[in-house]
């Protein structure tokens, strides 16, 4: 994948300072297309840097709903910014509509634009509920992101498994224990 607002031929050199900082050899076979191969993904993973996310919620429907939608289990990947691993899991996304709805993958494409930057997920979630609180302009929004650290499984800690939880909430189910509640059970409750 190629992305004209990525230098990946600057990558690519680092990656090269890289190995050698680490006493490695840029020039062995098994590493000879590394850079290129970082460069490459590099220029993917942060895709959303280039992207307004928010620009998937303009379209949408005027419609005589006013109930809350949901869409669960939307998978991500993401990349910690302050150690540069991966931090992946599921985000799930509720608002209650104000006569207008957008399309589902509408929600996952918001989720996906925001998760490709160097991130934390504490900020992850609530730039998915402002967006959609800015551009769809719900009575509320509820957002719940449950993820796996890389930077805290496979260094440091090193506690495998563990899942950091957040959320945000705006409008309607800021305001509303029984809507929040709701929108958890319905969430969480495989049932």
């Amino acid at each position: 994948m190629t992305n004209d607002h990525v230098d990946q031929a600057r990558i690519e050199a680092a990656v090269r300072e890289v190995f050698l900082a680490l006493g490695e050899d840029p020039a062995r076979e098994g590493l000879l297309e590394t850079p290129r191969r970082i460069a490459e993904m590099y220029a993917e993973v942060f895709g959303g840097l280039y992207e307004d996310p928010s620009a998937h919620l303009r379209v949408g429907f005027e419609v005589a709903h006013d109930e809350m939608v949901i869409l669960r289990d939307i998978p991500f990947f993401s990349m910690c910014e302050h150690h540069f691993l991966p931090f992946h899991g599921q985000a799930h996304v509720g608002y209650v509509p104000d006569g207008r709805v957008v399309g589902i993958s509408k929600l996952a494409r918001v989720v996906e634009g925001f998760a490709r930057r160097p991130q934390i997920q504490e900020v992850l979630t609530g730039q998915i509920a402002d967006a959609i609180m800015e551009v769809v302009k719900p009575d509320g929004v509820a957002v719940v992101i449950e993820a796996e650290h890389l930077c805290m499984t496979m260094r440091g800690v090193k506690k495998p498994g563990s899942r950091m939880v957040t959320s945000a909430t705006r409008g309607l189910f800021r305001q509303s224990p029984v809507t929040r509640s709701e929108f958890l059970s319905l969430v969480h409750g495989r049932g």
